[in-house]
């Protein structure tokens, strides 16, 4: 499956609910971020390395190449960027072969998504490898559109992989509402300028203003989706490179 989707023509009127709904997938709709962070401690455990839980909230929700840097920094291991990550994603997929276990409340957001002609895109800091295997289980059918965080210069914290997403479909950011388990995940959706449902997952994430916390998928339905699209949405700080701040 590629990521080059024409743009669609979203005319849903003003204040009617979400133009779209832009879904991160680790951890948000997929129970894997222990699969992640179990491939990390196989991958560094094999180069002679044992990784402390104290770096795990440090790499969970991240990009590959910044959690994998990470990695080789603290540990000191012998081993280039391009390697551990190639090493990482063959260890991930491997775990992904026992089966994808999705987050409660996923199947039924994605079907209701579907019912109401809502356009829905999935947006992850993982690799199109990963994003392609797991769409076999999430069912490709539901996103009109998919963003992978190898295809893009920059990935979450940045705003770039949301604003991608949006532009595919043909919606504004600022009537987008996006789904994210992550403070990394949150900072860039936040920073593209979309209305923000977090659902925490490893890392809690506090409250802030624009921002809606629930406990699970299965508070999320058109009812909240409308309420969310339609707050104001204030403005975020970002950084000099244009990475925004995290909350």
């Amino acid at each position: 499956m590629t990521s080059s989707f024409p743009a669609l023509d979203i005319r849903a009127p003003h204040g009617a609910g979400p133009q779209a709904v832009l879904l991160d997938m680790d951890g948000t709709l997929v129970d894997t971020e222990g699969f992640w962070w179990d491939a990390e401690v196989e991958v560094f455990g094999a180069l002679g390395h044992v990784l402390g839980e104290e770096h795990r909230d440090i790499v969970v929700g991240g990009p590959m190449t910044r959690s994998a840097g990470y990695l080789i920094e603290v540990t000191g291991a012998d081993i280039t960027l391009d390697a551990v990550r190639d090493l990482l994603n063959a260890a991930f997929l491997r775990r992904l072969e026992r089966g994808v276990p999705l987050m409660p409340g996923a199947r039924d957001l994605l079907t209701e998504l579907a019912a109401r002609s809502v356009p829905a895109a999935l947006v992850s800091a993982s690799h199109r490898t990963v994003i392609d295997r797991m769409l076999r289980s999430l069912g490709a059918h539901h996103f009109a559109a998919t963003v992978a965080g190898d295809e893009l210069e920059r990935t979450k914290p940045h705003p770039d992989p949301y604003l991608a997403a949006a532009a595919r479909l043909g919606a504004d950011p600022a009537r987008c509402v996006a789904v994210e388990d992550t403070p990394t995940g949150v900072a860039s959706a936040e920073a593209a300028g979309c209305r923000v449902i977090a659902v925490p997952s490893v890392a809690p994430i506090g409250p802030a203003p624009g921002r809606t916390v629930v406990g699970s998928l299965e508070e999320i339905d058109m009812a909240l989706l409308r309420t969310v699209a339609t707050a104001p949405v204030p403005r975020r700080v970002t950084g000099p490179a244009g990475a925004p701040a995290v909350p």
